[in-house]
Order: structure tokens, then C-alpha cells, then sequence
């Protein structure tokens, strides 16, 4: 069964409705939550999820948020918190995984931190029974992704582009990915670009896809009332889900 990890953007309306959707999305087959962390400069995301970041951040969003949502979603799914370095580091990164590990998450995701630098918190992560997902990308060769993934633990994030997410592009992958299999057993899953109308392929040779953009897009929408986004994003993570493993 291949696997689908939904992100979504933490306290954007607010936070019941966060935790409200994420359950919905449990509902409907997403086997992982990433939980996006509001942040004002997401370099690696594109204008749909950047906007999510700029309204939550307006509302007046904090890691209390953060956590209060957490608390209350951990407990019922599988959840990663997806953040960019600087609150990590500001928080003291340590003592982030001691709260990750109360609040029953599982990992973190955090796309500007080097490999290099994430290895001095490996060990305090796994003793915080967490995981700091392991990034590979086209632009890497054998040898690098010889020495990110050898490691790695949960699932592996194959960068399906070089780019920003949601931006549809498209690249050959089936040499990376023969080269992450060569080195690794740990599930390999791709995002940037994955959707509904991309998902089947994108799947191929993979064990699961990363959706990000597709479910954001909705759920930025303001025209739509609380009940009917949190409609339309389930159903659409149903969708691909069943698309996925057909």
C-alpha cells in the first residue's frame, strides 16, 4: 500500500479548524500529517503555501498554537512538524525535540538544515523517539546520496524537482531513485508537485507521495466556508490515495 503524508499550514482559519481538518484527513486514507509551521521568509515553498505562512503569521500565530494543535492531532495520527531552522534554533533545537517527543510527535522536517548539521542532533532526536527526515534531490550524485541515506530512519523525501514546491514542474527520476534503493531500505517518499492529476505518476517506483500545494490551495480559499474546505481537502486526499495505489 503506498503511502500519502497531507500538509497542511498550522492555525490558518485557527486552530480547532486545524485540528479538525487534519482528523478529516486521517478519515479519508492520509497516513502521515506534516504539519506546517508558519514562517515569514519559507524559501523553499511557492506563492500558494508562502500566502498560508502570511495569513497565519497575521492572525498572530505562535509556537503555542503550534503546540496546542499538536497535542491534540499526535495523539490521533501519525505527525511531523515541517519548519524552517530559525524557531527550532531559537527555541534551542534540544529542547524542541524534548517538547516533540511530550506532545507524541514523530519527527521533524526541516528543509534548511544541512545533512551535515542535522547529524549533531540525530542522537538526541532518536533518544526523543523522533526523526529528522533525510532530504535527497536530482541535483545529488551517487556518492552524496550514498552518505545521506544510509542512516535514514521513517521515510526518505525525494525533492521531485529543483525548485519551489507547487510549481508542476517535471524531471527523470528513475536513476535517483534506483540509486536511493542501491543504499537504502527505509521508504522513499517524493514531493513538490504532486496532485491529483500528477500523483500516479509521480508514484511510480516510490513508496508513497508528499501533498502539499493541492490541499493548501483549498484551504487558503476564503470564498468557501470552514466546513466546505475541510470537504473539499478529504476528498481530494481520498482521491489520491486511491489513485496512488491503484
Amino acid at each position: 500500500m503506498k503511502k500519502l503524508v497531507g500538509y497542511i499550514t498550522s492555525s490558518y482559519p485557527n486552530n480547532n479548524f486545524t485540528v479538525d481538518l487534519a482528523l478529516s484527513m486521517k478519515e479519508a486514507g492520509v497516513d502521515t500529517l506534516e504539519l506546517g509551521m508558519p514562517f515569514s521568509d519559507p524559501v523553499a515553498d511557492g506563492p500558494i503555501i508562502e500566502k498560508a505562512n502570511f495569513l497565519a503569521l497575521q492572525n498572530g500565530y505562535g509556537l503555542k498554537d503550534l503546540f496546542e494543535i499538536s497535542k491534540k492531532i499526535a495523539c490521533e495520527m501519525d505527525t511531523l512538524l515541517m519548519g524552517y531552522l530559525n524557531p527550532f534554533y531559537a527555541y534551542g533545537i534540544n529542547d524542541f525535540l524534548k517538547k516533540a517527543n511530550e506532545l507524541k510527535l514523530s519527527g521533524l522536517i526541516i528543509p534548511d538544515l544541512p545533512y551535515e548539521e542535522a547529524l549533531f542532533y540525530k542522537d538526541e532526536a532518536r533518544k526523543n523517539k523522533q526523526e529528522i527526515i533525510s532530504f535527497v534531490a536530482p541535483t545529488h550524485d551517487e556518492a552524496r546520496i550514498k552518505k545521506v541515506v544510509s542512516d535514514a530512519k521513517k521515510f526518505i523525501y525525494l525533492v521531485a524537482y529543483t525548485g519551489i514546491t507547487g510549481s508542476g514542474k517535471s524531471e527523470d527520476l528513475n536513476e535517483i531513485i534506483s540509486c536511493v534503493k542501491k543504499y537504502s531500505q527505509t521508504p522513499l517518499y517524493i514531493g513538490f508537485g504532486v496532485d491529483e492529476h500528477t500523483c500516479k505518476e509521480k508514484v511510480r517506483g516510490v513508496d508513497g507521495v508528499i501533498v502539499g500545494s493541492a490541499f493548501v490551495k483549498t484551504l487558503i480559499d476564503d470564498s468557501l466556508g470552514f466546513d466546505e474546505r475541510i470537504k473539499r481537502i478529504s476528498s481530494l486526499a481520498k482521491e489520491i490515495k486511491e489513485k496512488i495505489n491503484e
